[in-house]
């Protein structure tokens, strides 16, 4: 029996526009408008400035660790305009910000969130977001039930994105998510952000994989690795993948070559692993920069709009921090009453004596009903 090829593949790079604002026309035919751009550079900017502001609370002590979304922004407000508001569903890691403003939820709600507050997870009603993920690749399951669920529903219009580090995927759960998604079939788009680093190990020391986009091979999966700092090539990729999700061809993989270029959290200190050399060619590429070039370069951007824009969004983050940091004070009620929709006896009884043991729950099986309060024994 003759040797024969079984398999082949390959894997598409997707680049629109450059580091220097150049964009490729052909290439950009059908995907983002001016104003679109205009309104995506806006929601990065805001990004940015919430992120600032975020590290200063948590130096002075009014917040706990908090991940910075900076240099990775395109991926955020590409995947989102691209995703269907209010259709699709939205399954975070915690490097996704600007997309979870763009769906719906209220700014302040991350704040509140890092801040410790279990509030800041709790959804508004018709948000389709799930909460933050910090356990790395555990959401991504919950991306491909929820994406069975409007298949098996017959909800053709509706698909759903998940998003996660190069990290993530040398879990188990990616690879369990990534099986059960191809042989279901589901309508679910796997959006890598291969920012270099999983926290202070590279890409290179994790895998062994020349691309982190090959490992959907093995799950027969369309893939792609597109520019994670190119508003349009994730605009393109996502948009073109949710098309296939609708549309019955099943699951989509990209990986988004990106750079955090700001620590892991604020908990970390980047300096004690990754070369300075290194950081500085990334903040070359800086998504708000070379967007900001695009839009000079067509007239449609200058330092007035720019000034405007800076401002906007000092103010804008300045009514966010003042909503996080006023909220009251949360009450014991709420562990029960926001985990459950009814609440059984037992329930109750927690609920009212903050007390599980069945002695705090009961006390007549001791006989301490008869005993006046304070009595001695």
């Amino acid at each position: 029996m003759p040797h024969r090829t079984v398999y082949e593949a390959k894997i598409e790079f997707l680049q629109i526009l450059d580091e220097d604002g150049n964009l490729d026309k052909k290439l950009a035919k059908d995907t983002l408008s001016v104003d679109d751009v205009i309104h995506l550079y806006e929601q990065m900017r805001i990004c940015r400035e919430l992120d600032e502001i975020a590290f200063k609370l948590q130096r002075s002590g009014r917040m706990g660790t908090y991940p910075q979304n900076k240099g990775q922004e395109a991926n955020a407000v590409g995947s989102g305009l691209a995703m269907k508001k209010g259709t699709d569903w939205l399954v975070p890691s915690y490097r996704e910000n600007a997309a979870l403003f763009m769906h719906g939820l209220p700014m302040h709600y991350i704040l509140t969130y890092w801040m410790g507050d279990e509030r800041g997870s709790k959804i508004p009603e018709g948000v389709n977001i799930t909460p933050l993920s910090v356990p790395i690749g555990t959401h991504m399951l919950h991306a491909a039930g929820i994406a069975w669920a409007a298949k098996v529903r017959g909800e053709k219009d509706k698909a759903v994105i998940t998003y996660f580090g190069d990290g993530a995927t040398s879990e188990g759960d990616f690879h369990g998510a990534m099986n059960f998604a191809s042989t279901m079939q589901v309508p679910c788009i796997f959006y890598c952000q291969n920012n270099q680093w999983a926290i202070s190990v590279p890409r290179e020391q994790q895998m062994n994989s020349r691309t982190v986009a090959q490992k959907a091979l093995a799950y027969d999966m369309p893939t792609i690795q597109v520019d994670g700092n190119d508003i349009f090539a994730v605009y393109k990729a996502v948009s073109d993948a949710r098309k296939r999700a609708i549309e019955g061809g099943g699951p989509s993989f990209i990986e988004a070559v990106t750079y955090r270029l700001a620590d892991h959290t604020t908990a970390d200190d980047a300096r004690r692993y990754r070369d300075q050399n290194e950081v500085d060619a990334w903040l070359d590429k800086d998504p708000l920069i070379r967007t900001r070039k695009y839009l000079e370069s067509q007239n449609a951007w200058d330092d007035t709009k720019q000034q405007e824009l800076e401002d906007r969004a000092k103010r804008i983050v300045k009514e966010v921090v003042d909503a996080a940091i006023s909220i009251e004070a949360p009450t014991t009620d709420e562990f029960f009453d926001d985990m459950y929709k009814t609440l059984d006896p037992s329930l109750v009884r927690q609920r009212d004596t903050m007390r599980t043991s069945s002695l705090g729950q009961n006390p007549e099986q001791a006989g301490l009903k008869a005993n006046p309060a304070g009595a001695s024994r």
